[in-house]
């Protein structure tokens, strides 16, 4: 299946952001959304992850098969980080295997509160709780942030993973994470002024 979005409109706060993006995204494929801080990436990200309507246009993006990283961690300061990943497991109604705690270095801290890690480290735990999902799509707001060098590879192997199985990722980043990437900016979209 590709996933099709035409001619959509955002909006901030009331205000139209975007206007007529498209762009089509196939299975395996990752697409990175740029441009200048503020034209609307997060906007974007949120409108097709179902969080907030669309101005208009349409989007053949399901958001029940999206799974949404924005820029809060979503994790809980007073369980474990395994506690953390069982709660997500639950969500989701998949199960937290090991993989997923190697997959972001996280095996050494399974017994530490979400509240004690460092910033990276609650990066890494939510981060991880992509892999618990089983959603199709991963869209992903400056993923990286707060991420030291290994950790941002041990992410692009992540992604590289998902594709590999016939998922799909947009993002909003400016770290060029070694991925196999097309790019989109989004500077040509940006409402004009009324």
């Amino acid at each position: 299946m590709v996933w099709t979005v035409e001619n959509l409109g955002v909006t901030r706060g009331g205000m139209p952001v975007l206007t007529g993006v498209g762009f089509s995204l196939a299975p395996g494929q990752a697409l990175i959304l740029r441009g200048p801080n503020g034209v609307g990436k997060t906007t974007l990200l949120r409108t097709l992850a179902g969080l907030q309507p669309a101005l208009g246009g349409s989007s053949s993006i399901d958001p029940g098969d999206v799974a949404y990283a924005g820029h809060s961690d979503g994790v809980k300061a007073t369980l474990t980080v395994s506690e953390n990943l069982r709660f997500w497991a639950d969500v989701y109604g998949t199960s937290l295997t090991e993989d997923v705690m190697v997959a972001m270095r996280l095996v050494a801290l399974a017994d530490r509160p979400g509240g004690s890690l460092s910033a990276g480290q609650k990066r890494r735990l939510g981060l991880a709780r992509l892999l618990l999902t089983g959603r199709k799509v991963w869209m992903l707001d400056e993923p990286t942030v707060s991420l030291d060098a290994a950790s941002v590879g041990l992410f692009a192997a992540m992604i590289a993973e998902h594709l590999a199985k016939g998922g799909a990722a947009l993002l909003a980043t400016h770290i060029d994470l070694g991925i196999k990437a097309d790019l989109l900016d989004l500077t040509p979209y940006k409402a004009r002024a009324a």
